[in-house]
């Protein structure tokens, strides 16, 4: 039996086929979204903003493109690689609330740069090595399991909205997803507990909100193009990792939840998925716009839950409307909309 029939859905692979996207034009506007250079200001105001130079590598590279495609990507990343702090995390050059822009790291900076790194086939490059190694060195024991909490900004002082000892989901994510680019032989031993954190920050999402991010509809439905913590990034991210929970009980039973919701709250009975949330200015793709069914997302939704294949049966068995609900919400989940 397929996947799509496991999970209840129709196969959309004959509509995908008739798509064009992403066009020739569309790859050449986010080409252009690049800044010339690393120590150029970032003009998106967020990490979770998508023309963030990290975050249009990414979605340049889920759409195929490699380094050698375009001579823009290769000198950008080696430039991104090029400034780091004494002890090897990469910094990132932007604004502050006040004077000029400096160049300044908390770990959403450099676990972000460590990921679009290895995605781009520099995961053995000596830099992020040393990146990674400060990044395992960043490490705390969280009151939820071994994590990454927020390092204020030497530079700029900033610092998330989390408390002290508390894990970052967003923060461990990128981690992980970093990590995910080695040789599975050199995976750490410790990812498996990084990940046990990052789901019981799910398990526990009905008295918890690290951060401030919680786990309701906004969790669950995905805002595209997906750059934040949410179901679809957290599935993205474990899937990577199958060594971690595949043979723990209690951590498949989460990852099966999180996927159900991801695939219930996103994925309509013929199999598509219309985008019902979305930033603005990204109507050029089809996943920007929310009157019709998107190409684009439907594929990129299905190769994360094909990712988890194995939980299939697992998946279909969850009712996500018996879940628990998340921190601050009415204590029964609000229903699906598509």
């Amino acid at each position: 039996m397929s996947l799509y029939a496991v999970l209840g859905r129709d196969d959309p692979t004959p509509w995908l086929l008739t798509s064009d996207e992403p066009r020739a034009d569309q790859i050449e506007r986010l080409l252009g979204m690049l800044p010339a250079s690393a120590g150029e200001p970032a003009t998106a105001s967020g990490h979770n903003r998508p023309e963030l130079a990290t975050n249009v590598l990414d979605l340049l590279a889920t759409f195929g493109v490699t380094a050698d495609d375009d001579p823009r990507i290769g000198p950008l990343l080696d430039a991104m690689l090029s400034h780091t702090d004494s002890d090897g995390r990469f910094l990132a050059f932007g604004a502050q609330r006040s004077g000029p822009p400096v160049w300044g790291c908390v770990h959403c900076d450099t676990h972000a740069i460590a990921d679009v790194a290895g995605r781009f086939g520099l995961g053995s490059d000596p830099r992020v090595r040393r990146a990674l190694a400060a990044a395992e060195g960043d490490l705390i024991e969280t009151d939820l399991g071994l994590a990454w909490g927020c390092r204020p900004d030497p530079a700029t002082g900033f610092r998330g909205p989390g408390r002290k000892g508390e894990p970052c989901p967003q923060a461990t994510l990128e981690a992980l997803r970093a990590f995910s680019w080695l040789p599975a032989d050199e995976h750490p031993a410790w990812l498996a507990g990084v990940v046990h954190t990052s789901l019981e920050i799910w398990r526990q999402r009905g008295t918890r909100k690290p951060y401030m991010m919680g786990h309701g509809r906004q969790f669950k439905t995905v805002k595209w193009p997906p750059t934040w913590y949410g179901a679809y990034e957290v599935v993205d991210t474990l899937s990577r990792l199958p060594e971690t929970w595949r043979h723990l009980a209690e951590d498949r039973v989460s990852l099966a939840e999180i996927a159900a919701c991801l695939l219930a709250y996103n994925v309509a009975a013929d199999g598509r998925v219309t985008p019902q949330s979305a930033f603005k200015g990204w109507e050029w793709l089809s996943l920007g716009q929310k009157k019709e069914p998107s190409p684009i997302a439907t594929a990129m939704v299905w190769a994360r839950l094909a990712a988890v294949e194995e939980l299939a049966d697992e998946i279909a068995a969850v009712d996500v409307l018996r879940l628990a609900s998340s921190k601050g919400g009415s204590g029964t989940p609000m229903p699906p909309r598509v």
